[in-house]
């Protein structure tokens, strides 16, 4: 019967050992699991700030964008004013000339 009660304290230490190895397994899950909790609650605020960034910078482009089509729309306009500007003081400039030389063939017209 020692022969048995040995054995049966043979079995029971090896069953403690391995439920302790078990146990210290367990703990180290444990252990990793919290610090990629930990993490991922980390990547997870990190999205809500980047995701919040990209919508202020989406709404800024989007001001940005339409002022610059304004401007675009302005300078053009601006353009064509200036042209026609540019056109119309030609045409004031040939008419001046044509009136002056006109004007200054005829002296005798003067003296009367």
């Amino acid at each position: 019967m020692t022969q048995q009660a040995a054995a049966l304290q043979t079995y029971n230490n090896e069953l403690v050992k391995c439920i302790e190895e078990l146990c210290s397994k367990r703990n180290e899950l444990n252990r990793q699991i919290r610090l990629e909790e930990d993490e991922k609650e980390q990547l997870q605020q990190d999205i809500r700030l980047l995701s919040e960034k990209l919508s202020r910078i989406n709404e800024s482009m989007a001001q940005r964008l339409t002022t610059r089509a304004n401007l675009d729309r302005t300078i053009a306009e601006t353009e064509a004013a200036y042209g026609k500007i540019l056109e119309s003081s030609q045409s004031l400039l040939s008419v001046l000339k044509q009136e002056a030389g006109n004007l200054s063939n005829s002296p005798e017209q003067w003296k009367k």
